[in-house]
């Protein structure tokens, strides 16, 4: 009985490298072990129990992927499983299952390592091969790899389109692609340029059955004349023709081709080898090639001269001019396209626009026709605010020339402008969620646990909406605004007291507003901050709440007494820092002037009015500000009244390069540079332990009078190193006259934005995930239970430095950029700039 083991296995598995003593110990320790159908013999990612050999029956192995097919194989009698994972010390990489009845020989797991120790060469054997293996493949591996990052700048990865068209020349050009992709043979495509030929050569290869290989594409004319790009050197580098395999080699351009090198290509072509370039001229053994060669040229290729013969198939590929039966289809091909990609409707192409098309020749063949066709469709979407039908004016009228670096979104995405203009944006959404959230939000400061780990009230005031209205300001804004509840209550306690007690709102004093607005809210955020710090208001929810309370009480109060938002144009602290860090958004509100002048009479969009065409009717901007002469976004709340109240679709929402207002149209205020810099101590104040502990001062700030006066400093320290920094600049260049303070100091804009950022991310990374056993303990269950989502610390101090790097270098594009002077003059600026970059890493990501 073991002499017939050892004779199956050593004919039968793997195993019979080993010596013949080996195998008859080995045949004397299996165990015999009959299985059943539908049985799982071991679990993938767990330890295999034994080592098994298939003498009879059928298994299966799989491995599951969560992000690709099950991978699974059959074994038949003679497989030996777990081998590697039992040398190895290894999980199992499989499952295996059984498919039939059937007899495993098994040696359990102590044996087979008992066995191993007692028999070196056993494991000898095996990590050999295993190694012999793994060498295999890592030059397989290396291989691939090379071949890969050769070939990666010639690839092209798919045929752009299909022969668009019905007439004779597309119905025989498809038949001449399709029969040249059924055979290897050299194919010349020539033709005009822009006709399609790398597209056709494309096709070719994409429909044969070598689609899954590699399809490049080279200039002819920037080749070596030696080849040594195509064909290698020897004892170098591989040549892209080695590389290529059985895939196919478009040469672009052919008519370029140096003789020398078209000589060595019909040898290739002739032979189907090829001769790498020796260095020294010595004698080097030809290579075999797989590789299809495809030419396309714009002309004759005279160096081709008798070659001609080795081509299998020659496709002239016709000019546009001739195929004008194909031009309707191809107007509406390349339409589908970009209204696809813009996700907005095909339009029609009116009958004599097509007429016209198809008297033009075309020269520059199919990308010119695609060209003026897309252009038609912004043209008329433009004019007209949609592109229903291509008439003929569109294809050829001049494109009025629009403010260089915008993109109307309202146009580019008709749905935002659907949704901008619905009752949605902002009426339902403040009086169906904000309205009745902020009120709940209040009355749980109030009423529940008063530390912010236990009231899901002061969570979402601090450990949410501080982080997420910070990180949304350079994309979208001031928009936080035009769903602020502030207002909102606001404009209710204007409308309940205009029903009961009727009478004329005061209208705004707006030279005073214009000259202490600023200051006055200047003034409540610097209180804001001293309460904050001195009475630790971001950990006491009644505390937060009475802050909440008594801004809205601003907004009722001056609703009470003046006509539409003017608390929130002149007075509100959260919106004069709203303002001022809407200046760096990606996005503006803004309309066309030329339109305004020449066909608004009725000013609608600023004081409102009933409908008129496709104006709906609106009670005009709420904070007075026509969209027509906005300048910057900080007098623009967007909450899109312009945009329901135009007639004329002359207000546009536009993509625009952030902050570009900075150093375009932008007026400098005193008292908002005081709000920069305010805002900038603050985020020092928010540390301000941490800045004493660093400079190695021990005061007492239980003591209400050094906190507070220590506060104060804290405030004031960028005010001192930002007018230090000014002071050298104007003391090394008096004589250039560089610009004002107040200029100059909206360069810090980013690194204020960048580090309130900074400061808050730790709140909102590790406190906002917390959200739902606070809201439990807010109603006085303690459900430990509940998912918890927090980041862990060394990724919110690698998101706090990131933030504040890409701040101060955004800091000293924009200084450059406002100023406008040459670096060196500016560096004292750049370098106050860093130093306190320096300062808000130590004490915010405390590295």
């Amino acid at each position: 009985m073991s002499s017939d083991r050892v004779t199956w296995l050593r004919e039968m598995t793997a195993l019979g490298v080993l010596s013949e003593a080996l195998l008859v110990d080995l045949a004397a320790a299996l165990q015999v072990e009959p299985f059943q159908e539908n049985r799982r013999l071991v679990l993938e990612d767990t330890p295999p129990q034994a080592l098994y050999i298939l003498r009879s029956g059928r298994l299966e192995t799989y491995r599951t992927s969560l992000d690709g097919p099950v991978e699974a194989a059959s074994l038949l009698p003679g497989a030996v499983i777990y081998l590697q994972e039992l040398l190895l010390d290894r999980p199992a990489r499989q499952t295996v299952i059984t498919l039939s009845d059937g007899e495993l020989w098994t040696l359990p797991r102590e044996a087979f390592e008992a066995f191993s120790r007692q028999h070196p060469e056993f494991a000898r054997t095996f990590s050999q091969q295993l190694a012999d293996e793994l060498a295999a493949v890592a030059s397989q591996l290396a291989r691939e790899q090379e071949r890969a990052n050769a070939l990666r700048p010639y690839l092209i990865p798919k045929a752009r389109r299909g022969v668009v068209g019905a007439s004779r020349y597309a119905s025989r050009l498809r038949s001449q692609i399709k029969e040249a992709a059924n055979d290897r043979h050299p194919v010349l495509l020539f033709g005009e340029g822009g006709t399609g030929k790398v597209n056709a050569a494309a096709l070719i290869h994409f429909m044969s059955e070598h689609r899954r290989e590699p399809l490049i594409r080279l200039n002819s004319g920037a080749l070596q004349a030696s080849g040594a790009d195509l064909f290698g050197r020897a004892g170098g580098k591989p040549g892209l023709i080695d590389l290529l395999g059985r895939g196919t080699l478009v040469l672009d351009h052919a008519q370029d081709l140096r003789p020398e090198l078209m000589e060595k290509l019909l040898e290739l072509l002739r032979s189907g080898t090829y001769t790498p370039i020796s260095r020294d001229g010595e004698p080097v053994p030809t290579l075999p090639s797989e590789a299809r060669i495809i030419f396309t040229a714009e002309q004759v290729v005279p160096s081709l001269g008798e070659g001609k013969q080795l081509l299998g198939h020659t496709i002239r590929v016709p000019p546009l001019r001739v195929r004008k039966e194909d031009i309707d289809a191809q107007v509406n091909y390349y339409a589908s396209l970009f209204c696809r990609a813009e996700g907005i409707p095909r339009p029609r192409v009116a009958p004599e626009a097509l007429r016209r098309l198809q008297s033009y020749d075309f020269p520059g063949n199919l990308p010119e026709l695609q060209s003026l066709v897309e252009r038609a469709i912004i043209q008329a979407r433009r004019e007209s605010g949609s592109a229903d039908v291509l008439t003929e004016e569109v294809f050829w009228a001049a494109s009025e020339k629009k403010r260089s670096f915008r993109l109307n979104l309202l146009d580019a995405y008709p749905a935002l402008r659907n949704f901008l203009r619905s009752p949605w944006w902002p009426e339902r959404i403040n009086y169906s969620v904000t309205f009745g959230l902020f009120a709940v939000v209040v009355a749980l400061l109030f009423l529940g646990p008063q530390s912010r780990d236990r009231n899901v009230a002061l969570n979402l005031f601090w450990a949410w909406w501080w982080p997420l209205v910070l990180f949304t300001f350079p994309f979208v804004g001031r928009s936080w605004c035009a769903v602020c509840p502030f207002m909102i209550y606001g404009e209710v306690a204007q409308k309940l007291s205009l029903w009961l007690y009727p009478r004329r709102l005061k209208a705004w004093p707006r030279q005073s507003a214009d000259r202490w607005g600023g200051w006055f809210l200047f003034g409540l955020f610097s209180l804001i901050f001293l309460w904050e710090e001195l009475w630790h208001l971001e950990n006491v929810a009644y505390l937060s709440g009475c802050l909440l309370l008594l801004i809205t009480a601003g907004a009722v109060i001056f609703s009470l007494l003046f006509e539409r938002r003017f608390w929130c144009r002149y007075l509100c602290p959260i919106g004069g820092m709203n303002g001022l860090f809407a200046k760096l958004s990606l996005i503006e509100l803004r309309a066309q002037q030329g339109v305004c002048s020449a066909e608004c009479t009725t000013y609608q969009c600023y004081r409102g009015g009933p409908q008129k065409g496709e104006g709906l009717e609106t009670l005009g901007c709420p904070v007075y500000s026509h969209p027509a002469q906005l300048e910057e976004n900080r007098d623009c709340v967007l909450c899109m009244t312009c945009l329901k109240a135009c007639p004329h679709r002359s207000v546009e929402l536009n993509l625009r390069p952030p902050g570009i207002e900075l150093w375009t149209s932008h007026t400098p205020t005193a008292h908002e540079v005081a709000l920069l810099l305010l805002l900038f101590g603050g985020i020092f104040l928010h540390h301000l332990p941490k800045i004493l502990t660093q400079l190695g001062l021990t005061w007492d700030l239980g003591n209400f009078g050094i906190h507070a006066g220590v506060a104060l400093l804290a405030l004031l320290l960028p005010v001192g190193v930002t007018l230090f920094a000014y002071g050298i600049i104007r003391l090394l260049n008096g004589k250039l006259k560089p610009r004002s303070f107040i200029e100059l100091a909206y360069g810090y804009l980013p690194l204020v934005l960048g580090g309130s950022l900074a400061h808050y991310l730790h709140l909102g990374l590790t406190e906002a995930g917390r959200v739902l056993p606070v809201s439990a303990m807010t109603f006085g269950y303690n459900l430990a239970t509940l998912p918890v989502m927090t980041a862990h610390p060394a990724v919110v101090e690698f998101l706090q430095g990131m933030t504040l790097l890409v701040s101060v270098l955004l800091t000293i594009v924009l200084t450059q950029k406002v100023a406008r002077q040459p670096f060196r003059v500016l560096l004292p600026q750049h370098l106050a700039a860093i130093l306190m970059t320096w300062e808000l890493w130590q004490v915010i990501v405390g590295t």
